[in-house]
């Protein structure tokens, strides 16, 4: 462990130990652990050692290396969140959580509710209803409860039932979906009903009849009706030479950019560190949080709505990455560790997915008097994590560039979330889409929360906002057209809103540092995504839950742990207690160690077109420096040329084969 970075992601021997730790602690109790996972160390503790290491002096004394335990006792199903002191072998803290928290759900619980549920005698009589033919049967995605009673205390899980044929592994299960849906205890295993969905506008429902056999909406390549396309040819990315970075464990070093490529199993993907030619730039980058309410107001449609960060986590789902399908070109996977519900240690291996990629000019200009150009291509360092949410994909992407911008990308594909409906007569409902018979798409939204932990050439910065506006009517504006720009600081804690109208743009800066051209002081910008915020009425718990979802900038002061945006725990929360907490504080944030949280995404109205499987839907942000150089800073990238570049020219056909033979040539 001495060699260990204080950013390194848990390793299996941390987890092996923390396990022998709490079991020494509770002799004699069994154990079934959530997660095992490091606890970042504090930010006071942790930039000497940084700093030390940026300037290339002797370092200090690393900061503890503390690890973070979630774990049920088995003996009365007490709830436990337990910090542990690796380099001591020893427990910091152990608290027993209040019997209303709910822990997020882990691979083996889910595995588990499935088994539990397809063997149950009451389940297994509403599957016999339906009378299936040979070669179909019945699965199911056990669902985050939700929450619609603020008294409740139980773990329970909302089992979605779907008829599936067991001739292909990719049949599409979401295309046949049923219509009972029983809810299980989690903890003590027992039906706690059969919920009966509803087939129709209304919220009418009826006992389980025989299945009407109906063909599925195929995705699969080898299960579609038509044939595949036959004249897309290979798309080949070759770098002879190897990629331009560097990898040392976690650590990567790409042109004039060094980070740490982090992971974890609630957020997964995170970047550490991220210094530009020298220059601290940001602490932490990281997607902190997802909600994706759904908008059927019938019953049980009414409790929908994941929160896939705080609820499952983007680590545990993320996916076994593949050469030459999910990244291009030269790549270096990273690995990841989580634990099962024992104890030991699970391997996530390729999870995070490292490459480059050509995108576009980076700059150019011909000087038209000459004929002179220069032209520069816009070569680009994406970190990629991909994750299987049952019926989604998410594609987080870091994309860092020559010019210093950060982009932060999120793709949607994968499966729409269906319903039944009886939609055979015509029938159709204001809030979902009919996407094949017999199934409905239901509206819904994904709203993430961006966390941006700055750090511009220095720990203490100043949020504040600039929109552009028309000048007044007056002497200094005599033909009517001039504009200019509005600062307004960020001063307390708080929210804010973005502004279309006035081009309103975000800024982080340094008060201490001034740009000797522009005599402002240094600063990025952050290009938001104005995005619809969350549509669920103020008194519903579904707004209450995720009032991060309500505002789409949210300015905080740094304090540790302070790291996801709907709170700590999410599973049944009847409210969130996260960035609006810590926001209603009050506190300065004027040249303080702040954070900067943006809330964007997608109000999804589903199209039949996303359906049976979803063509990717792409939203992203980016952080740009402005002022923080004083010219371009990429510059000094080298020119494009075909010798370096190799491109091929399309060959031009011969003057008597093929269509563009004159006698064929219709004018």
């Amino acid at each position: 462990m001495s060699s260990l970075h204080p950013f390194d992601p848990i390793t299996p021997g941390e987890i092996q130990l923390a396990v022998r730790v709490l079991e020494s602690a509770f002799p004699g109790v069994k154990l079934r652990y959530k997660r095992i996972d490091l606890q970042e160390p504090t930010k006071h503790e942790t930039i000497p050692y940084l700093e030390a290491e940026r300037l290339g002096k002797p370092r200090p004394r690393k900061p503890a290396r503390l690890l973070m335990a979630l774990f049920h006792r088995l003996d009365n199903g007490s709830f436990y969140k337990a910090l542990l002191n690796a380099d001591t072998k020893s427990i910091v803290s152990a608290k027993e959580l209040p019997k209303d928290v709910q822990g997020p759900l882990d691979v083996d619980e889910m595995l588990e509710i499935e088994e539990l549920c397809l063997n149950h005698p009451a389940v297994q009589a509403e599957i016999e209803k339906l009378m299936l033919p040979a070669g179909m049967t019945v699965c199911l995605d056990p669902w985050i409860y939700g929450t619609e009673d603020a008294q409740e205390t139980r773990r329970l899980f909302q089992c979605y039932m779907y008829i599936v044929a067991t001739d292909h592994p990719q049949n599409n299960q979401y295309s046949l979906p049923c219509k009972f849906s029983p809810v299980f205890d989690g903890i003590t295993r027992q039906l706690v009903r059969m919920d009966y969905l509803p087939g129709g506008a209304d919220t009418q429902t009826t006992e389980t009849q025989p299945w009407k056999p109906v063909a599925a909406v195929q995705y699969a390549h080898d299960l579609l009706d038509e044939p595949l396309r036959t004249d897309l040819k290979p798309y080949i990315v070759q770098q002879p030479e190897g990629a331009s970075f560097n990898v040392v464990g976690n650590a990567v070093s790409w042109q004039k950019w060094r980070f740490r490529v982090g992971f974890n199993n609630r957020e997964g993907l995170v970047l550490h560190n991220i210094t530009y030619d020298g220059r601290n730039t940001f602490y932490r980058l990281s997607f902190s949080e997802m909600t994706v309410p759904y908008g059927d107001p019938r019953a049980p449609y009414h409790r929908k709505q994941a929160f896939d960060v705080g609820d499952v986590g983007f680590g545990i789902t993320a996916n076994q990455l593949s050469l030459g399908c999910d990244c291009l070109g030269h790549i270096k996977y990273f690995d990841g560790f989580r634990t099962d519900a024992k104890g030991e240690p699970i391997q996530l291996k390729n999870v995070i997915c490292m490459h480059e990629q050509d995108n576009g000019l980076q700059h150019k200009h011909t000087n038209y008097r000459s004929g002179a150009a220069t032209v520069v291509r816009n070569r680009q360092l994406v970190v990629q994590m991909i994750c299987t949410v049952a019926n989604y994909e998410y594609i987080f992407a870091f994309i860092l560039d020559q010019a210093a911008n950060i982009e932060l990308e999120v793709r949607a594909t994968g499966i729409l979330s269906t319903v039944p409906f009886d939609n055979t007569n015509g029938q159709t409902v204001p809030w979902g889409t009919n996407v094949g018979p017999g199934v409905m798409a239901p509206c819904h939204q994904h709203l993430f929360s961006l966390r941006i932990d700055p750090a511009l050439d220095g720990f203490k910065n100043t949020i504040y906002y600039e929109d552009s506006v028309p000048m007044p009517e007056d002497d200094s504006n005599p033909w009517l057209v001039g504009y200019t720009t509005e600062k307004n600081v960020i001063k307390n804690s708080g929210s804010a809103s973005t502004s279309v109208e006035k081009h309103r743009v975000f800024k982080i800066r340094n008060d201490h540092i001034i740009n000797p051209i522009t005599h402002h002081p240094i600063a990025y910008k952050l290009q938001t995504n104005p995005s619809q915020m969350l549509l669920a009425h103020p008194k519903s718990f579904g707004l209450k839950r995720a009032q991060f979802a309500t505002r789409p900038i949210w300015v905080t002061k740094y304090q540790d742990d302070e790291l996801f945006a709907a709170g700590e725990f999410t599973n049944q929360s009847k409210k969130s207690e996260g960035v609006e907490v810590w926001a209603a504080r009050n506190d300065g944030v004027e040249d303080e160690d702040v954070v900067l949280w943006h809330t964007f995404g997608l109000t999804h109205n589903p199209r039949i077109e996303d359906f049976p499987v979803m063509p990717m839907e792409r939203v992203s942000v980016m952080l740009k420096p402005d002022g923080f150089f004083t010219k371009n800073p990429a510059l000094d990238v080298p020119q494009s040329s075909q010798s370096f570049n190799q491109s091929t020219q399309h060959p031009e056909p011969s003057c008597c084969s093929g269509p563009q033979d004159r006698n064929q040539v219709k004018l």
